[in-house]
């Protein structure tokens, strides 16, 4: 018999919404204290990027995150395999032009990186990340076996492991109405129910869009190894519940 569900309130969630430079999708994020940037963008100019990742949609998609303003998630704009292996990403959170105005706030936030060719998800691979402001973080991401790049998404749910207490969830829907967490409940070490939050009478465009929330597990007593997530309830735009199995850890 399970013990009782561990659950965190909608505070202590992650939400972002992403955009994929090989399609489109949008949202909003939520979460976030004071930011050190005085134009709320990813980071003061020319200072180093805190960078995290993750794979996602079988190898497809990489889950970057960076920290920064929740009111300007990061877009990636091109994504170049280098001579030594290493894959070159370049983001823009779009608030240099003064086009978009950026919460004063310092949040994760979650960009969608279309896998190139060249890259083997079955292997290590380290990320070189460089924002339109000239600042510069680096990262790797464990290869896992059994994941390829390339070819057609299924437009299943995927989940992938960002760090020991954070999960991208990839959903696929409205890039108006990408899904909001509610609560998230770990019934044992291997097990986490997510609930998205009823969206009303929201409207919502009618494309087929990728969107990545942020979850996190912080507090859950949750293992990094071989979890499997419960997707469930709300506006999730897609048959629920659902199972899917967290790629890494």
């Amino acid at each position: 018999m399970n013990p009782a569900p561990r659950s965190l309130s909608l505070l202590a969630l992650l939400g972002a919404g992403v955009l994929l430079f090989a399609g489109c999708a949008s949202g909003t994020a939520v979460a976030g204290a004071g930011s050190d940037a005085s134009d709320g963008s990813a980071s003061p100019a020319g200072s180093e990027l805190e960078v995290e990742a993750g794979w996602l949609d079988g190898g497809r998609q990489i889950a970057l995150v960076t920290w920064g303003s929740s009111g300007c998630v990061p877009t990636a704009t091109d994504a170049t395999v280098q001579p030594d292996g290493a894959l070159a990403v370049t983001i823009d959170d779009g608030a240099g032009d003064g086009a978009k105005a950026c919460t004063a706030d310092y949040a994760p936030r979650v960009t969608l990186v279309g896998v190139p060719e060249g890259v083997d998800p079955s292997k290590d691979l380290d990320l070189v990340v460089t924002d339109a402001h000239g600042s510069r973080g680096d990262t790797d991401i464990d290869g896992v076996a059994g994941l390829a790049a390339g070819g057609e998404t299924d437009y299943a749910p995927s989940a992938g492991w960002i760090d020991d207490d954070l999960i991208a969830v990839l959903t696929w829907g409205s890039s108006s109405c990408a899904p909001q967490v509610e609560t998230v409940e770990a019934s044992d070490a291997k097990h986490v129910a997510v609930t998205f939050a009823d969206l009303g009478d929201r409207p919502c465009t009618m494309d087929m869009a990728p969107r990545a929330t942020l979850v996190s597990v912080a507090g859950l007593g949750v293992d990094d190894d071989g979890t499997t997530l419960t997707l469930s309830g709300g506006d999730a735009q897609f048959a629920t519940p659902v199972e899917v199995s967290v790629i890494g850890g």
